[in-house]
């Protein structure tokens, strides 16, 4: 089956934006007017279609990244709904890695909110171009200017009015489009039907002005524009456009466009934005990768369905239709269904035995999928996000999506002995949909441990295994994996001498501990001089004083970097055996660390906060109050970064303090350092 929408036609774009701007509503009515949809869903009333979970519903919020295709002019539009709740980011990111360009949504009351932060942050990172939307102008306190200034200040960007708003809270009629400079009134309906008209007296100086300084923004990027506009030349509006789209491409600007979603008022002129001035497959170009043999070599590959496959694993689901799915995005080649494919990074063979298209949980089966395409497919074995599948004889290896470690931890167990196998399942099931939730279990508590980068994250996580997977749990809080150390140097003896069954048994030895390297563990060395003891004595003296220190004398807790020394033995030669001169060793090791001072050792963590400005001084006071040592600050973007070390022990709820310090504009990661000596409380 031959391609049906040219390449070029192609749209992939996400829509970003804070909790509650309205990107689930905007979502809803775009798919209203392409046609996907006969009736518009509401988030309020949880009819929203991309917002199909139980939990999206009840909350009103979006969880997973719902992927949906629709047409607009002759153009395919691939869109994904991200989460706005910072708990999700990792939805977020997973897609700004696979998409072309996105949709800045910001609130025309609220504007520049903390998780547009984040996520606009993360667009740069992945070099996506953008056009940002003005939701909600008909709310009271809406302000078109205020949220421009707000993208200036806040996030360093660049926007550029292509409309005005043409007035604003209960006033608001529609938009004035400063390219036709022309007024576009919505009737007040559905808002299909809209029409233009001259622009009012009233409102002819600020869009006029408004004009002029988009006209000088585009012309900054664009030689031949600024010669011309310099030299008083009039620019066509096809001009302008064209200077807008490669200025927006190599995000010099931000196109934005203002409308109130809700009230059907300015979707349909996004969506030609969307057309006009966000990327194709061919404008993002060739895709970079590795050579799999020679991993320094690199390789690339052109959006072209004649190359050879090239696509990235960005999502798995678990749908509860279809069973596993894979969510990928093809980058070149033309993919069939019955086709084997090469999971690069696994070196394993995969076979695709249908191909889906999905709008949100429905969905289209295909017989073929071409470059640019966003498509599913069920039943890979396996392949995990991140992971890269290509032609069986040209691999090439994509870079993988790098994920914020999860930061908050929650010990979990099965209400009944019954459910333990069906909880461990289940967990590995989420852990393949979510790569920031992982789990563990504790080898020194038993206890599961789930790990995830928020509590509104472990909370939906423990909802889904209720609901989804029929595991009721019980949560609590997982308990400090403590350690014991000696601080000082000790010796003692230990001797070991029994008859039993006729038979004596004899062991002597001397054992000096003291404080070993960092990181080291425990180590044994002998010392005594050649021929005191035989070889085969020597190792069941070290078998037995490394066991003995296993376990601390403070409170039984594992031992960690501490020499055992044999520094002296006795040697009877009719008596000697193996297991008395081990005993002997535990007898003497354990002696030796009670009296070489030993403390209990807390794990400490290497924390990076990242905040804006002027929430350092609350964030460093607070590391500080948590016994918290801050090792250094420095700015990244207009962004600071304050790294300290602190005790985990400290650490729990941290994530929901930091928020509430930073108005949820501050972030967290954090790393095992090392362990020290525990401070009393």
């Amino acid at each position: 089956m031959p391609r049906q929408v040219a390449i070029e036609r192609v749209r992939n774009i996400g829509i970003m934006a804070h909790i509650d701007a309205g990107k689930t509503t905007t979502t809803e009515r775009i798919l209203y007017y392409t046609g996907v949809l006969h009736r518009m869903g509401e988030v309020h009333e949880g009819t929203a279609f991309t917002d199909y979970m139980d939990q999206e519903k009840e909350r009103g919020i979006t969880i997973t990244s719902a992927a949906v295709t629709c047409s607009w002019a002759d153009h395919t539009i691939n869109i994904i709904d991200t989460p706005g709740h910072v708990d999700f980011t990792a939805e977020v990111q997973r897609s700004l890695r696979v998409l072309d360009g996105a949709i800045a949504l910001f609130c025309a009351v609220a504007g520049v909110e903390p998780q547009s932060e984040t996520v606009w942050f993360q667009a740069n990172q992945y070099f996506v171009p953008r056009i940002a939307f003005v939701n909600k102008m008909d709310r009271v306190g809406a302000n078109f200017n205020r949220v421009l200034d707000m993208m200036r200040s806040k996030l360093a960007a660049k926007p550029v009015a292509v409309q005005i708003p043409y007035g604003a809270e209960d006033k608001f009629k529609g938009v004035i489009d400063l390219l036709s400079m022309k007024a576009i009134i919505f009737e007040q309906s559905d808002g299909g039907n809209f029409e233009f008209t001259s622009i009012p007296d009233e409102w002819i100086e600020a869009a006029t002005k408004a004009r002029q300084e988009l006209v000088e923004a585009v012309a900054e990027h664009d030689d031949t524009l600024l010669e011309r506009y310099l030299g008083g030349d009039e620019i066509s509006v096809e001009d302008l456009m064209r200077g807008i789209r490669n200025a927006t491409l190599h995000l010099k600007i931000t196109p934005v466009f203002c409308g109130t979603a809700f009230k059907n008022k300015g979707v349909q002129q996004l969506l030609d934005g969307v057309l006009h001035y966000l990327p194709s497959p061919l404008d993002v170009g060739h895709v970079h990768g590795h050579n799999v043999a020679n991993p320094d070599k690199e390789e690339t590959r052109k959006p072209s369905d004649d190359e050879s496959i090239a696509a990235l694993a960005f999502k798995v689901i678990t749908d509860p239709f279809v069973g596993r799915l894979t969510f990928i995005r093809i980058y070149s080649g033309t993919l069939t269904v019955g086709q084997q494919i090469l999971n690069v990074g696994s070196d394993k063979k995969e076979r695709v035995g249908k191909i889906l298209r999905m709008s949100a949980n429905k969905r289209e089966e295909l017989s073929e999928a071409f470059a640019g395409d966003i498509v599913a497919i069920p039943a890979l074995k396996f392949t995990k996000t991140g992971d890269t599948l290509s032609d069986t004889k040209y691999p090439i290896l994509l870079e993988n999506i790098h994920f914020a470690e999860p930061v908050i931890n929650q010990s979990i167990e099965a209400r009944t002995q019954a459910d333990q196998e069906k909880l461990t399942e289940s967990l590995h099931r989420l852990s393949e949909e979510d790569p920031t939730f992982r789990f563990h279990t504790d080898a020194e508590t038993g206890q599961t441990i789930i790990n995830g980068v928020g509590e509104l994250h472990l909370e939906i996580i423990v909802d889904r295994l209720k609901r989804e997977f029929n595991v009721p749990v019980r949560v609590g809080k997982p308990q400090v994996a403590y350690r014991e150390t000696v601080t000082n140097t000790a010796s003692a003896n230990g001797e070991f001498i029994r008859s039993a069954a006729g038979k004596n048994q004899f062991g002597q030895v001397t054992i000096l501990v003291r404080p070993n390297e960092a990181g080291k563990g425990l180590e044994f060395r002998n010392e005594l001089a050649p021929q005191t003891l035989p070889d085969l004595y020597i190792k069941s003296v070290e078998k037995g004083a490394i066991e003995a220190l296993r376990v601390g004398p403070v409170s039984g807790y594992p031992m960690i970097d501490i020499m055992a020394v044999l520094t002296d033995a006795a040697y009877n030669e009719d008596d000697a055996t193996e297991t008395a001169y081990a005993v002997a060793a535990s007898i003497a090791a354990q002696d030796a660390a009670r009296k070489a001072a030993p403390v209990i050792m807390e794990p400490l963590f290497q924390v990076e906060v990242v905040t804006p400005e002027e929430y350092v001084g609350e964030v460093i006071a607070d590391l500080s109050s948590r016994m918290g040592r801050v090792e250094g600050i420095h700015s990244r973007d207009i962004l600071q970064v304050v790294t300290a070390v602190v005790p985990l022990s400290q650490l729990f709820g941290y994530v929901t303090q930091l928020r509430s310090l930073t108005q949820g504009r501050g972030s967290y990661s954090m790393h095992f350092a090392r362990y020290e000596p525990a401070v009393k409380k």
